[in-house]
């Protein structure tokens, strides 16, 4: 088999001006219904037809539910050519809220130095609008596509894991536009994990009889301090596996003159291997269930605790040779650019999608420093990104 790389002009102001216009608009995670409905907008305004747009129920299947679905475009093509998924999350984190877009040299900042842009991922729903209306007016046969914009990635791709899987339909070849640069290609990512642990101790007067206590936030201590020492939170490095873990979040406690007797935790594991990460969740439950149990009072009571652990997402790769690879690859060629394949750290839609029998890679559209105050999106990378996803619904034929 061989492949052909097409390569449609596009309309880069507009592209540019596109994106200015979604990055303006708050959408946080479970309150997308703002951003969502500006990119309804640009679908009927690019000629869709409604019956080839769906919202899901996603946003109502989370705890807490959202205020919008994911959004599911089906483009009709070709069918001897390859069916072709693209997708990105409108969602953007807290600092983004009130972002003001503007232009300073070859990048796009928020003009608020206490806001963040919007980059992760407006960029990627921006150059995937901008994909679909230079489709629209480009004549010859396309691909069949589908076109997803997913939400609440930023809270644990929540959109992605309630994804109506009927309404997607067959695709052969996935693009997920969520990253830094275009021609990063991440082909695998690490599977995930959350705790939360209930520590629950005796409360007692701190001055009057400390003793009758048990405190919870000692049990705490004790469980946290013996799973740094044994190598257990950080980096983990040992019985041949490899992995990370973090307790994040405490909360507890009233008052100083009380034994503290709860304590809430938040804490999170993370591997490539799925058995070793279950193995870094048993040595976290173990270590509070055996520090529950050493702490006790003057007349040998001792605390307890509740412990709950949930997958956010499981660990994938592609194989090198997968037609998505070489498609992007092929694509980001043809920029004159070299494609740099890479392995994520990091939870992406794309786990989830894969968990859906979507077999979908994950690249850039220029975003920088995102989550921060500092983010930026690099002109050049984002055009680049709009290129390789017209590409894709215009072209980009396998024979």
């Amino acid at each position: 088999m061989t492949t052909t790389t097409a390569t449609t002009e596009i309309d880069a102001d507009a592209a540019l001006d596109r994106y200015l216009q979604l990055t303006a608009i708050d959408g946080i995670s479970r309150d997308e219904s703002a951003i969502g409905g500006a990119i309804l907008k640009h679908l009927r305004d690019a000629g869709i037809p409604k019956d080839q747009i769906a919202i899901d129920d996603a946003g109502q299947k989370t705890d807490p539910p959202g205020n919008h679905g994911n959004i599911i475009v089906t483009l009709p093509g070709n069918d001897s050519l390859p069916r072709t998924m693209l997708s990105a999350h409108m969602d953007t984190v807290p600092t983004c809220l009130g972002s003001r877009p503007h232009r300073e040299g070859d990048d796009i900042v928020s003009s608020d130095p206490a806001t963040g842009l919007g980059a992760d991922d407006r960029a990627g729903c921006a150059a995937i609008l901008s994909a679909i209306v230079q489709r629209q007016s480009s004549a010859g046969d396309h691909p069949p596509a589908v076109v997803v914009f997913l939400v609440q990635e930023e809270i644990g791709l929540r959109g992605a894991k309630h994804l109506d899987r009927d309404l997607v339909g067959r695709v052969d070849r996935a693009f997920n536009f969520d990253g830094s640069s275009p021609q990063r290609l991440i082909i695998g990512a690490i599977g995930g994990e959350r705790m939360t642990i209930e520590v629950t101790g005796l409360p007692a007067h701190a001055g009057v009889a400390p003793q009758t206590g048990v405190s919870a936030i000692v049990i705490a201590g004790r469980a946290i301090a013996a799973l740094d020492a044994d190598g257990w939170l950080g980096r983990v490095d040992r019985d041949g596996g490899t992995g990370t873990a973090n307790i994040g979040v405490i909360n507890g406690g009233a008052a100083t003159n009380v034994i503290t007797p709860s304590v809430q935790l938040r804490a999170e594991a993370r591997s490539h291997d799925a058995e070793f990460r279950t193995a870094i969740v048993n040595a976290i439950r173990n270590a509070f269930e055996t520090a529950a149990a050493d702490v006790t009072n003057d007349t040998g009571q001792s605390g307890r605790t509740n412990f709950n652990s949930t997958v956010d997402y499981e660990s994938f790769r592609l194989p090198d040779d997968h037609r998505s690879i070489t498609a992007a690859r092929q694509q980001i060629e043809a920029l004159g650019r070299t494609a740099e394949i890479e392995i994520s750290n990091g939870g992406l839609d794309a786990n989830w999608l894969y968990r859906h029998g979507i077999e979908s890679i994950t690249l850039g559209c220029g975003q920088r420093n995102i989550h921060t105050a500092e983010e930026r999106l690099h002109i050049p990378d984002y055009l680049a990104a709009v290129q390789i996803a017209t590409n894709l619904l215009v072209g980009g034929a396998e024979d």
